[in-house]
């Protein structure tokens, strides 16, 4: 090519920018170039001009840039800061997707899991943040349809829903660990059937449902205790402290043991304690002390017969 009208042939064109023939072919056809001339034989003919614009085309497509962005460039619809910045944006959330993908896979080499666990993996390391929002949505909306927004149990939906607006770039063991667990804790439709059983209870509370005002750190107090002391429901030790958690002058009748024993079941699942619990985790909320082990002693002992 000394001279300015000496024109390259479409073979010649690829093995001077280090693609394959198809490539150039390729983007011949797309118009990123004007058309060759062609040969009396009827092989394109690529000049300077072509050739230059050609590796300009190379060198933004090695950048990473689609063809749109590419075409935008080459016809000043764009500037070049503008797709730059574009570019940047997109490459910093392909990082943060590489960056969760090794977090999985090295969770996953720690811990192992089965061909199903591999799957969650796969689709949590796909979705966005917004996409991982939009599972615990729907989940919610499943356990709260048709509940009155005002209602005392809808109150639980708006905090149920609170996510991070994005895993952190770099997710520790126990962030991946959690969101795993939540994954698979909210596609199990008897746990949005539970959610939505306490939350239509927790509806039609009132203020004459059994022991309102009962002291619930003092219950969980004395509940530990009997845990940690080997207590069993049922003995002496354990009428006791039945007798003490409910000295208000009101009495320990069976019936009232019952009531709110009913009732303690009612609004207790560990389940929906490690809910709590696993969004604490992905949240950075300061951890806390299980309250579920002591509450089901305490429906155990109530429930005990005298």
């Amino acid at each position: 090519m000394d001279g300015g009208d000496a024109r390259l042939a479409i073979g010649a064109v690829a093995a001077r920018l280090g693609v394959p023939v198809r490539t150039v072919r390729f983007w011949t056809d797309e118009g990123l170039v004007d058309p060759p001339v062609r040969s009396p034989g009827g092989y394109r003919l690529y000049d300077a001009r072509a050739v230059a614009r050609l590796d300009l085309v190379r060198t933004l497509r090695g950048l990473g840039l689609g063809l749109p962005a590419v075409r935008e460039l080459l016809t000043a619809r764009r500037s070049v800061a503008e797709v730059a910045a574009e570019h940047v944006h997109a490459l910093d959330a392909e990082i943060r997707l590489l960056r969760l993908r090794r977090t999985l896979l090295r969770a996953v080499a720690r811990a192992g899991t089965t061909t199903e666990g591999m799957r969650i993996v796969s689709d949590l390391a796909a979705l966005s943040a917004r996409e991982r929002q939009q599972v615990i949505d729907e989940f919610v909306d499943r356990a709260f349809a048709g509940l009155p927004a005002d209602a005392p149990g809808a109150g639980l939906a708006a905090p149920m829903r609170s996510l991070p607006a994005e895993l952190a770039d770099e997710p520790t063991a126990e962030q991946v660990a959690a969101w795993l667990e939540l994954a698979r804790l909210v596609a199990d439709d008897s746990f949005a059937a539970r959610v939505r059983q306490m939350a239509v209870a927790g509806a039609g509370a009132t203020p004459e449902d059994p022991d309102p005002g009962l002291d619930a750190g003092r219950m969980q107090t004395l509940g530990r205790q009997a845990l940690a002391d080997g207590v069993e429901p049922g003995s002496p030790a354990a009428e006791a402290l039945v007798a003490e958690l409910l000295d208000d002058g009101r009495g320990t009748a069976p019936g009232r043991r019952a009531a709110l024993a009913e009732r303690l079941a009612t609004f207790t699942d560990a389940r929906v304690e490690r809910y709590w619990q696993l969004l604490g985790v992905l949240n950075g909320w300061p951890p806390f002390e299980p309250s579920v082990p002591a509450v089901e002693w305490w429906t155990a002992a109530l429930r005990a017969a005298d």
